[in-house]
């Protein structure tokens, strides 16, 4: 994949449906080759969209970042667990086409999905970093003031090797420092 200039400016915006065979392949990609999905076969666009629908559907975002019209990274956010008591705890997902990695990219799709998740009355945002070896996805996290809250050892299974995965969480808007509404 060619990714335009960074001369051209980068535009984060809501996803569209015409997205979702740009989204379907850069998780296939992650899905194929990387661990920071633990997901081991490659969703269809059909079931993209269903994922999809099913984030807007609660009315929480799902952000592309596009360059002269290739989208180049996609970031939408999720409730955590299902429970009426996770209702204000959402979890964040970021993924990139790899020619796009290591340009701030993924910083600017958190930046504006933190931004969103709190306008939409979340209070805290959790990161579930697949992969303890995921240095971009853990600093990228850790730059927008997520902590460091655990790690479940040896949780995934995928190439060959056990992973761990990361936790991280970072409090939106008034955090717990008030009643929710």
């Amino acid at each position: 994949m060619s990714i335009p200039s960074s001369a051209v400016p980068l535009l984060i915006r809501p996803s569209t449906d015409a997205d979702l065979p740009a989204i379907q392949a850069i998780y296939g990609q992650a899905v194929r080759d990387g661990t920071g999905t633990f997901e081991t076969e490659e969703p269809s666009v059909d079931e993209m969209g269903r994922r999809r629908a099913e984030v807007l559907g609660r009315n929480l975002p799902w952000l592309v970042a596009e360059r002269d019209g290739t989208v180049l990274g996609y970031a939408y956010a999720n409730y955590f667990r299902p429970r009426l008591a996770y209702r204000f705890c959402v979890e964040d997902s970021i993924y990139l086409a790899p020619a796009a990695q290591g340009q701030g990219v993924g910083r600017l799709l958190l930046a504006e999905l933190i931004a969103r998740c709190e306008a939409a009355g979340a209070r805290q945002m959790l990161a579930v970093i697949g992969d303890a070896n995921n240095t971009g996805s853990i600093g990228v996290h850790t730059a927008l003031g997520f902590a460091h809250t655990g790690v479940l050892k040896s949780a995934g299974w995928k190439f060959g090797r056990w992973l761990d995965v990361v936790l991280m969480q970072r409090a939106l808007g008034l955090g717990d420092s008030a009643a929710a509404e």
